[in-house]
């Protein structure tokens, strides 16, 4: 045989994979195989595979007499949007996808090669962990990747798909990148699963509801999307990856969206209630300021007092941090602190200035909040936007209360531009509260004298006495802590004025190896 006809053979043999019944299999659980992934994600005829031809060097339990080519993971590099991304896809038609040596020294090649590159990297998982037959060679594989995925960390964006099983030392990757993609009804993540469980714990529980796509989405926080199928979820990260930049030295890229940047935002002036008490949807906010329909939330059914999300203003990409009063009130709680920190410091990483638009009551009280932490957590997300040097422009919408107007990007704590709607309320508490302990001893001596009812008038007549002196954005506006209150149908102009004109800012932290966030 030539040598293009053994070069033919093998490209054939490795292109199958597993065989062509072990396709037929993933395809009958209503999965993709590792090349139609790949396929999908990348622009047409742009994939540059490497290592088609590597194999396995195990010899134990038989493994020498099956060597397919390529050992479970399609590695290479091709476009999205015409810029270049790095990429694997697991191969579960080949040993169930498990992690070998080789299998490993595959991600781990073409992960240095999109560090050096300055390239993201998108990994499509679907495994059943580690190749048990090759023992601690296989989790010493498993830790030379998640040394890598560490120090990518904050250089180039790493994205990660989990697209069918994923258990034990697998999880660990993922949770390491800055986003995963979870595919409902086919995707699993849990370190031990139903059965270890029920064993340990006593837990009868389905593996769908220990580590499913939902249950990461909504539960535990570890899926930043849940997407009804496969195809959406690779549709999903060509989107994502759209907003990004290529990696921690450059911007990212300007698109045309064809919305007037001298737009007024008219449906604004009536969006909040009379009532202050009564919610509204602050995602209508968002929507109605940013180019129309290039919002693109992240991390939407976790912790939904709290958004977070991409999108552009006059083309320019943006990372939006919201607190939601639909939502308890729109109250910081641990998942939302947590939440919000992780995003405000991936924007900052790479680049991405950040907009953020606060109605925020305070952190919500009990004993399981301040048992489990809150305090710790809700420092992260002061951690956080306290140490980001992007540009940070706030507008408080209607409450600002106690140590949350601290932590929302306050001027305290390097808020580049901080603007307030007129009706804003910025204030240690709300006015009734206030009220009940400056004058609890007046309001008690009315009750005295008049009964509960002139009581109540008092407190009622202190309390807008109170919000007329106090709680307005005014005493914050003469400290200078608020740059200027404006219009709520002006906003959208404010903004891209204050970010255009911050796009040159230039702003450092003492060298220090790195800090030490309260984690």
């Amino acid at each position: 045989m030539d040598t293009k006809d053994l070069l033919d053979r093998y490209r054939s043999e490795a292109l199958l994979g597993g065989g062509e019944k072990r396709l037929a299999e993933q395809h009958k659980k209503g999965k993709l195989t590792a090349r139609e992934r790949l396929a999908l994600l990348l622009d047409e005829d742009s994939f540059e595979e490497f290592d088609m031809f590597v194999r396995h060097r195990s010899k134990d339990f038989g493994l020498e007499k099956n060597r397919p080519l390529g050992d479970g993971v399609v590695t290479g590099c091709g476009r999205i949007h015409g810029r270049f991304v790095y990429v694997f896809s697991q191969d579960f038609t080949v040993f169930g996808g498990s992690l070998s040596e080789a299998h490993a020294e595959k991600i781990v090649k073409v992960m240095e090669m999109a560090m050096n590159a300055g390239a993201p990297i998108v990994g499509l998982n679907d495994s059943g962990g580690a190749r048990i037959q090759e023992g601690v060679v296989s989790l010493g594989g498993y830790a030379d990747i998640f040394l890598l995925n560490t120090l990518a960390s904050g250089v180039i964006p790493q994205i990660s798909a989990v697209l069918g099983p994923c258990a034990g030392g697998a999880v660990y990757s993922p949770a390491i990148t800055d986003f995963v993609f979870m595919a409902e009804g086919t995707s699993y993540m849990f370190v031990t699963g139903p059965n270890v469980t029920k064993t340990v714990t006593h837990e009868d529980v389905t593996s769908e509801e220990l580590g499913g796509a939902d249950t990461h989405a909504s539960k535990s926080g570890v899926a930043h999307f849940a997407m009804p199928n496969e195809l959406e979820c690779i549709d999903g990260i060509r989107t994502l990856l759209s907003y990004l930049p290529q990696n921690n030295r450059e911007k990212a890229p300007r698109q045309e969206t064809g919305d007037d940047p001298a737009r007024e935002c008219s449906a604004l002036a009536s969006i909040i209630p009379d009532n202050p008490n009564k919610p509204y949807d602050m995602r209508s906010v968002i929507l109605e300021i940013v180019d129309r329909d290039t919002f693109f939330e992240v991390h939407k059914a976790f912790a939904t007092n709290i958004i977070v999300g991409f999108a552009r203003l006059h083309g320019e990409t943006i990372g939006l941090v919201a607190n939601q009063p639909l939502s308890m009130a729109g109250v910081l709680d641990i998942d939302s602190s947590t939440k919000g920190a992780r995003f405000v410091r991936f924007c900052d990483a790479f680049n991405i200035p950040l907009v953020v638009f606060e109605d925020v009551p305070g952190f919500l009280p009990g004993t399981d909040q301040e048992w489990r932490g809150i305090i710790r957590h809700g420092a992260k997300l002061l951690y956080a936007f306290a140490e980001a040097t992007v540009p940070k422009v706030t507008v408080i919408t209607r409450k600002a209360y106690g140590g949350a107007y601290d932590v929302m990007n306050s001027k305290h704590i390097r808020g580049d531009m901080n603007y307030a709607w007129p009706g804003a309320e910025i204030a240690v508490m709300g006015p009734k509260g206030a009220v009940e302990i400056i004058f609890k001893k007046e309001i008690e001596e009315a009750r005295l004298g008049g009964g509960d009812s002139a009581a109540q008038a008092r407190e009622e007549e202190l309390t807008n006495e109170y919000r007329a002196r106090f709680a307005n954005p005014f005493i914050a506006a003469e400290r200078g802590y608020i740059d200027d209150v404006i219009e709520p149908r002006e906003t959208r102009i404010r903004l891209i004025r204050a970010l255009k004109m911050l796009s040159t800012k230039q702003d450092a932290n003492p060298w220090k190896k790195h800090g030490n966030i309260p984690l």
